[in-house]
């Protein structure tokens, strides 16, 4: 055992190629992390721009020298995670949380939809997103807001679907537009 700070994060990177030597982590893995976020390549002239940055001595290691600024520290976070955990569910909301996740374990195109770890975690996310857009209570448009990077990383596509073009977005969007939202 190692004692953790806290707060204490950890980020991972996922390169859709070049696989080789490393292996995908089991569902029950997956599941642990929060959030997965697709982050798409950038424009032409942002690759440039890095290039250039680059090519006139930018070392990414040097947060400082690139701009980069704490913005809270221990306390503030702290501070945060209470407030967050002050932010109010209706038992309505709570119901069109697991009914989206347990319509992910119903959908034709996967073998695994999300589980009650998901649906967790989806909660939370609801709720900080809530907290952060100034509201001390959770509607549907936060939890919407979050599904996706909430969910996509806990769902798992029948080689079939996935065949056909189906995503995991694909599939929680077409959830979210099904499921009742509460009034």
């Amino acid at each position: 055992p190692r004692p953790l700070p806290d707060p204490f994060l950890v980020a991972a990177t996922q390169n859709p190629v070049e696989y080789e030597g490393t292996y995908p982590l089991p569902e029950a893995q997956l599941d642990r992390f929060l959030l997965k976020l697709t982050i798409p390549l950038p424009s032409r002239q942002d690759e440039i721009d890095v290039l250039t940055r680059h090519a006139d001595g930018f070392n990414p290691r040097d947060l400082r020298a690139a701009g980069v600024r704490p913005v809270a520290n221990a306390a503030d976070l702290e501070a945060a995670r209470a407030a967050v955990a002050k932010t109010t569910v209706s038992p309505e909301i709570t119901a069109y949380v697991v009914d989206i996740c347990r319509a992910t374990r119903d959908s034709p195109s996967l073998t695994l939809g999300v589980s009650p770890r998901g649906a967790t975690a989806l909660l939370s996310t609801s709720r900080a997103w809530a907290w952060l857009t100034g509201r001390d209570y959770v509607i549907p448009d936060d939890v919407k807001a979050l599904a996706l990077p909430t969910l996509r990383h806990r769902l798992q596509l029948r080689p079939e679907a996935e065949m056909e073009g189906v995503t995991a977005d694909s599939v929680i969007n077409a959830i979210l537009a099904h499921v009742p939202v509460p009034r």
